[in-house]
């Protein structure tokens, strides 16, 4: 395994299959279903290959594995490729979300298919690569380029406001890793490199680390995001298809993080120290006020999205708690909020396929006529809000543990948001069991018999041959 260059085959095989479906012709019904099934196929194979990293990797080693390294433009940058153990999870979890999300777009998914089957496709191959590139300037293309194809997805097969909500997220993103660019180029000149193992061994000026800090802090806050560059977040996710809100959630805030541990801290140690009470006071703003905000939304994706903001809080305090289960706790909580909020998403578009409507009090009745439904979506929002015996839980635990070691105001500030994350998700499945499906208490609350016909089929139409 470690010969045929596995990591190169996992990352550009999404690509490959973008580039068969942009040669493949036809009428418009047969390139889309040919589009779909390539986009399946292709999807379903990179996951096959990851496990093979999965399998192959040695636990029982420091360092990265499956290196790949190749000269690339001269002047100490590479083509340099490899994996250790936390990108080695990233990678995982997101060649399992998207075969799923290719599912889930199947039917919903009805112009331009050959194009939003490319735009996924090459956007897997860019997530893909971030989490394997270990060279600044090959993380760099892998990082920012992804920001092309979810502009598309969100500005062409997005809700009514999908080009207010694209330019905003382009934008703000864009913005912060310009900064990030000119760190880079500032290390590049000092180090004479662009390899991310030789800059984690790198010693740079104490002075210097506070301002390289802080130009890849305004890339990675914006990403995961952190409060107050957090308000593009429910706008992408509520104009969004169900499928772009999926990878979003579940891949692409999980960068901020994954940027954090393997620039910020291993690169400027001093720094990260200096700056982390800005880091804790942002998390637990970030935490209450997002999950009061969520209280009051009357959004399904909008409720989630402000969530999704609380839970990156919780992962910002673990990393910045410099011990072993504040770190090992946040990248649990990635792994864990990327499936839990991505499967909350398919949740909302099961019903708004069938409802066309995310408006929480329309949802009024739901456990009476999807009863099974019900259940799956209740057992994700109780994973949300960290219930014992679920992943939530785990993470959350233990990053609380180890906050609480280095500052306990932050643990109990941090908890409150537990607390309200609780109710918020009391507050909506109320809703749910407030009208029976025979006896109508509240028109507001309540479905119409047309209404109601939609939900008769729970489970998403499989691909048919």
């Amino acid at each position: 395994m470690l010969d045929w260059n596995i990591l190169s085959y996992v990352t550009f095989l999404p690509l490959v299959g973008a580039l068969l479906i942009l040669v493949t012709g036809g009428k418009e019904e047969v390139a889309a279903r040919n589009a779909k099934h390539v986009a399946l196929w292709t999807t379903l194979a990179t996951f096959a290959f990851s496990l093979l990293i999965w399998i192959g990797f040695d636990n029982s080693q420091a360092g990265f594995q499956f290196v790949e390294k190749t000269e690339w433009l001269g002047g100490g940058i590479n083509y340099h490729m490899g994996v250790d153990g936390i990108s080695m999870l990233f990678i995982i979890l997101t060649t399992f979300l998207m075969p799923l999300c290719i599912l889930a777009s199947w039917n919903a998914i009805t112009t331009r298919v050959r194009e939003y089957m490319i735009a996924f496709l090459f956007m897997e191959t860019l997530m893909i690569g971030v989490f394997c590139a270990l060279d600044m300037v090959l993380f760099y293309l892998f990082f920012e380029a992804g920001l092309i194809p979810m502009f598309l997805i969100i500005g062409i097969w997005g809700g009514a406001n999908r080009v207010y909500a694209s330019f905003k997220f382009f934008l703000y993103t864009l913005i912060g890793s310009v900064l990030m660019l000119v760190a880079m180029i500032t290390m590049y000149n000092i180090a004479g490199t662009t390899d991310i193992p030789t800059l984690m061994q790198t010693e740079f000026d104490s002075n210097l680390q506070l301002w390289l800090w802080l130009a890849f802090f305004a890339s990675f806050a914006v990403k995961v995001p952190m409060w107050p560059v957090h308000t593009w977040l429910p706008d992408a996710h509520v104009q969004a298809p169900t499928a772009g809100s999926v990878i979003l959630a579940g891949v692409l805030l999980k960068m901020g993080g994954y940027g954090l541990l393997r620039f910020s801290l291993p690169m400027f140690p001093e720094a990260s120290e200096y700056f982390t009470p800005l880091v804790f006071a942002l998390s637990v703003i970030a935490i209450i006020y997002t999950s009061l905000v969520a209280l009051v939304q009357k959004d399904m994706k909008k409720l989630i999205a402000y969530s999704s903001v609380a839970h990156m809080g919780f992962i910002t305090i673990g990393i910045f708690t410099f011990s072993q289960q504040g770190l090992e706790g946040s990248i649990l909580q990635m792994i864990s909020h990327g499936i839990v909020s991505g499967a909350l998403f398919l949740c909302v578009g099961v019903v708004y396929d069938r409802l066309h409507t995310r408006e929480i009090s329309r949802y009024g009745g739901l456990v009476h006529n999807m009863p099974k439904y019900a259940v799956i979506f209740m057992f994700f929002t109780m994973a949300t809000i960290g219930l014992p015996g679920t992943s939530g839980f785990v993470g959350e635990f233990l990053i609380l543990v180890g906050a609480y070691q280095v500052s306990t105001w932050t643990a109990a500030l941090a908890t409150t948001g537990v607390i309200l994350g609780a109710a918020t998700v009391f507050g909506y499945t109320g809703v749910w069991f407030s009208v029976s499906s025979r006896r109508k208490t509240s028109k507001r609350c309540s479905m119409s018999i047309k209404e109601k016909s939609r939900f008769s089929c729970l489970s998403f139409s499989l691909p048919s041959g």
